[in-house]
């Protein structure tokens, strides 16, 4: 994969700054500090559950890394025999955390894994990564400046102690970060007994040194090499632990390292967290739920999870694009004011204005429901502002029950889907989510097979789904499933007594063949014979059945009845976000087009009005990298590029008076023959020419059509 790594701007800004060009931006002013208070309390709201998931996700990870950590300084804390057989065989504790491809993500790892050893094992850490550490000295410079800076908690630090950690001229060797290691340590031993319980009261007495190599992937063999075999040989005075993330496979360590290094090491393996686990989760918790009234549409959530899954992964990312849908909605979508919690409704409904009032009159899902009323209503709904905003809080109500219901029965339809064979509406709820979404999810072709093989499940199977149904509705915040939970509540009753049922016609039908097997008469015995084969010719259905039959329709009409899609509902457009192309345009990105648009039309860029063009006409003010593209887009295969500098002169030279000096008409500028020697060169940079062997004074075109 490619991944790209943006810097991280140091400077933010204020939310005043952002709230200014939020206004700035929307095209509709009312209420425009409303929507931008409204779209970041929500976006605070889902970041901060976000973190909270993504720390719950990560937790057994971390947990298991800080009780390795914990057991290796411990051994070196005591001095068991584990630890001296490890130091006769110069053994570095190691442990390689597998994290995956989706690279993008392991700075947040990196940064909880930090964080929770800083809480409870040691002070001492540093994060290497490949592009500081090219070679050993490097490694070891950037090694040393990140431990001296955290060798003593920061309430604790004294004027003498940060000078002493300040000083520059620090020779970067082993040798002398164990006498930085010794001083350090002894020193907090040396403290007194309440400044040693104010500092370091939650790390070891001599806690570890911990190096994390990021990405290990990307460091050279020799570095690590050279590492690992000084860092052996000094084991016995210095507590170090490595950490290793890796991207691809665990195998990478003996690919990089050769048997004499990877001996030096007892590695243990830890395995992160599906990112497809991950994501499932973050779209469990973030859109499956009525907490946050912001929706996505079945579109614009089929985007964000195709670059998911077929470019990076990330979660991140995901993440990402989910704040900037947020954004945009909020932005693009004058009556998104109204995307707010239940209790707020009413407040901002009745706050409306007359502007606003109409443009709910515009939604295409308010003209539908216009239509379906009488002339008496459809009159009042377009003329009485009043009686408008009276009906908007009864949709808008309407829409937040459907959603408490539709996740309801959402979760309980896949309980059953996820547990039939090859899937036919997907394993994971989000592909469910996203074919309700899409269509009326009971006339697909995947639902009926759906159906079909439900009918054939045996009898614990459904009682344990329907168990799991009871469970996620009593748990729902909805209020109208108390008489569909009493009716599967009756549907485990009748599966119980058919159980009793069952018992007992197995009792009858061992006493049957009994009596059939003591009828010795012939003519009876081939009655009776002729009369159990009609009966299996006309089977009747079963009583078990007959009640899975009835589960099975009864599910189906919630179905039916809940899971209607969204776009079906009044005023959808209020909380759903279905700019799927606006979103596209700004995750996937264009260069061919947009370079094409850049220099062939600057002012779709700079909003220079002397650039604008009419009729394909060439402006002199335009840059010169401009005049020059136009300008070549005229040739064939080869351009010459005398007739091209002389075809650039004229239009340089087009705004100059008439009667100009002749000698400089006769003869090009150098200031102009300099422009259009820059301007050549920077589309031989872009790739659009290169220099050609046929001709010296020639250069062959490399793009052809449009964009």
């Amino acid at each position: 994969g490619c991944f790209v790594f943006k810097p991280s701007t140091k400077k933010r800004r204020s939310s005043e700054k952002a709230a200014h060009d939020f206004r700035s931006r929307s095209d509709d002013a009312e209420d425009t500090e409303l929507r931008f208070v409204t779209c970041q309390s929500l976006w605070k709201q889902i970041k901060s559950e976000t973190e909270q998931i993504q720390e719950d996700l990560n937790k057994q990870l971390l947990d298991n890394l800080v009780s390795f950590l914990s057991r290796s300084h411990s051994e070196f804390q005591e001095k068991t025999t584990e630890w001296t057989c490890r130091m006769k065989f110069r053994e570095i504790p190691t442990a390689a955390l597998v994290l995956g491809v989706n690279v993008t993500d392991h700075d947040l790892t990196f940064r909880g894994l930090s964080d929770a050893l800083q809480d409870n094992i040691t002070p001492y850490i540093a994060l290497l990564e490949a592009k500081d550490c090219p070679g050993i000295k490097n490694l070891m410079q950037k090694l040393m400046g990140q431990l001296m800076n955290c060798d003593i908690d920061v309430d604790s630090l004294e004027d003498e102690d940060c000078v002493q950690v300040s000083q520059n001229r620090i020779r970067c060797s082993m040798s002398s970060l164990i006498s930085w290691y010794e001083s350090v340590t002894k020193k907090t031993d040396s403290e007194t007994p309440s400044k040693k319980r104010n500092s370091s009261s939650r790390h070891w007495q001599s806690p570890p040194v911990i190096v994390i190599f990021k990405d290990m992937e990307s460091f050279t063999t020799k570095v690590l090499q050279d590492f690992i075999v000084i860092s052996s040989q000094h084991i016995r005075e210095l507590p170090l632990v490595l950490i290793f993330g890796i991207a691809t496979s665990p195998m990478i360590i003996h690919r990089l390292l050769p048997h004499s290094v990877s001996s030096l090491l007892c590695i243990e393996l830890f395995q992160s967290l599906s990112c497809k686990e991950h994501l499932s989760t973050i779209i469990d918790k973030l859109l499956l739920t009525p907490r946050f009234p912001f929706k996505l549409g079945e579109k614009v959530l089929q985007v964000l999870i195709n670059i998911f899954l077929y470019h990076d992964f990330s979660v991140q990312n995901f993440i990402k694009g989910f704040q900037l849908c947020i954004v945009e909605h909020f932005y693009s979508q004058p009556l998104s004011v109204l995307c707010c919690q239940l209790v707020d409704v009413k407040k901002r409904v009745y706050s409306l204005s007359h502007g606003q009032c109409e443009n709910i009159r515009r939604l295409p899902s308010f003209r539908r429901y216009v239509e379906k009323q009488e002339s008496g209503k459809q009159v009042a709904l377009l003329t009485n502002d009043s009686f408008l905003k009276e009906e908007t809080e009864k949709l808008l109500e309407d829409l937040h029950v459907y959603h408490e219901n539709y996740v309801s029965i959402l979760r309980c339809l896949h309980v059953f889907t996820s547990s039939l064979p090859k899937y036919p509406l997907g394993k994971q709820i989000r592909e469910l989510h996203c074919a309700c979404l899409e269509t009326r999810v009971w006339e697909t072709e995947e639902y009926e097979s759906s159906l079909q093989l439900a009918r054939m499940l045996n009898k614990t199977d459904l009682v344990t789904m329907l168990q799991q149904c009871v469970e996620i509705l009593m748990s729902s915040s909805g209020k109208e499933f108390d008489k569909t939970v009493e009716k599967l509540k009756e549907f485990l009753t009748q599966f119980q007594n058919l159980e009793a049922e069952a018992s007992q016609e197995r009792d009858v039908s061992v006493s049957s063949q009994k009596e059939l097997q003591k009828k010795t008469d012939l003519y009876h015995l081939q009655k009776t014979l002729l009369e159990l084969k009609e009966s299996r010719r006309s089977k009747k259905l079963t009583k078990f059945e007959m009640l899975r039959f009835e589960v099975v329709d009864y599910i189906d009409s919630l179905v039916r009845k809940y899971l209607v899609p969204a776009d079906h509902r009044t005023l959808h457009e209020i909380m759903y976000f279905n700019a799927a192309t606006v979103l596209r345009g700004h995750l996937n990105a264009a260069p061919r087009t947009a370079l094409h648009t850049a220099l062939n039309n600057p002012h779709w860029y700079l909003k220079n009005q002397a650039l604008k063009c009419d009729g394909g006409g060439i402006s002199n003010k335009a840059p010169d990298i401009c005049i020059v593209y136009k300008l070549h887009l005229e040739c064939g295969r080869l351009i010459n590029l005398v007739d091209w500098l002389e075809a650039f002169s004229t239009v340089v030279m087009a705004a100059e008076e008439p009667n100009a000096d002749a000698a400089s008409s006769d003869q090009v500028d150098d200031t102009i023959h300099a422009r259009f020697i820059r301007a050549v060169s920077e589309l031989e940079l872009l790739g659009f020419i290169k220099p050609s062997k046929q001709k010296t004074d020639h250069v062959a075109r490399l793009t052809w059509g449009g964009c």
